[in-house]
């Protein structure tokens, strides 16, 4: 709403258009066009564009060649950003972008076509964490979505590091779940950034835990434990990798449903306790923060208590 989406898509356009312009020049670094891995963008889901064949119009309109659209968030630039700590570190990481392999098989970068200065240029704005507002006037800051199917699913280190500094407490969000949002979270963002953790919230609700058991769609409001139970493993995996793992404190948040009943509840918090963990009811959809006031106490207590991160990989171990 920044404009700081338009401003990535320059940013991986422009390189793609100087790929080509260099190719068009010379080629000089010798770019296998059968080899050009980075990709177009657009913010759009657009299946007509995924694969393309550009250059096409005769010799002054470039070299002929297979090409593709990735959505904006897709794009590598996205997760350089929220990478970045700086302005000269968001430069740097720009330079190290591979962009395809020359006709000996050795890797181009975009610094070996002095593109990550300009790149730069069109994200100096981009790059400052955005300031907004909740409807009851909680300040937060919404900066970068990088896909976390594809890259490492976190808001910008500029942006987490900025809500450290001017509050008590910050709260970030990981996307795709604690096996994947959560895991890469942890192993690639806060690796990078020296953060640390004091406790994690795995959010979870009944009508999903169900239909993991079996549950069709149509008749996921309607109660039914033995499916629930059948579901349970999956979130209790997530917990047990959460604080085995990553040996850091959670508690489980139940995004409440009106058709949740009692028991079902029950059920869910007795199998987290066996686990050591709590669960809180989160009600904020319904009853703004203050539905949200028992969940927020519990993650003030596991502040207070010991965690001991550690990441579920070494950099140093082998693939």
């Amino acid at each position: 709403f920044t404009g700081d989406f338009h401003a990535i898509g320059a940013a991986n356009n422009l390189l793609a258009a100087m790929i080509d312009n260099h190719i068009f020049q010379g080629n000089a670094l010798k770019i296998d066009t059968r080899k050009i891995t980075w990709r177009r963008c657009v913010d759009m889901n657009d299946r007509q564009l995924r694969n393309i064949v550009c250059g096409l119009g005769g010799k002054t309109n470039g070299m002929p060649r297979e090409d593709g659209f990735d959505i904006t968030v897709a794009s590598e630039v996205m997760a350089v950003l929220c990478l970045s700590a700086d302005i000269d570190d968001l430069k740097a990481r720009l330079a190290r972008i591979i962009i395809g392999y020359n006709t000996d098989d050795q890797p181009v970068t975009a610094g070996d076509l002095n593109a990550h200065g300009a790149m730069a240029a069109l994200l100096k704005d981009a790059l400052k964490p955005n300031l907004v507002q909740t409807l009851e006037g909680t300040p937060a800051f919404i900066h970068g979505g990088p896909f976390a199917n594809i890259a490492h699913g976190c808001n910008s280190i500029m942006a987490t590091r900025m809500a450290l500094k001017l509050g008590e407490y910050a709260v970030t969000e990981a996307g795709f779940g604690a096996d994947l949002g959560a895991e890469k979270f942890i192993d690639i963002k806060c690796r990078m950034a020296g953060l640390k953790p004091s406790a994690v919230v795995i959010v979870a609700t009944v009508r999903a835990l169900k239909h993991h058991g079996g549950v069709s769609k149509a008749h996921l409001g309607e109660e039914n434990l033995e499916a629930l139970e059948k579901g349970l493993p999956n979130l209790l995996q997530h917990v047990g990798n959460i604080t085995t793992v990553f040996g850091l404190p959670a508690v489980v948040a139940i995004n409440r449903f009106p058709t949740d009943t009692e028991a079902e509840l029950q059920l869910i918090a007795d199998k987290c306790r066996e686990l050591h963990v709590n669960v809180a009811l989160s009600e904020v959809w319904a009853k703004g923060g203050e539905g949200g006031v028992e969940l927020a106490k519990e993650v003030v207590r596991l502040c207070e208590q010991p965690s001991n991160l550690q990441y579920a990989y070494h950099l140093e171990s082998s693939i």
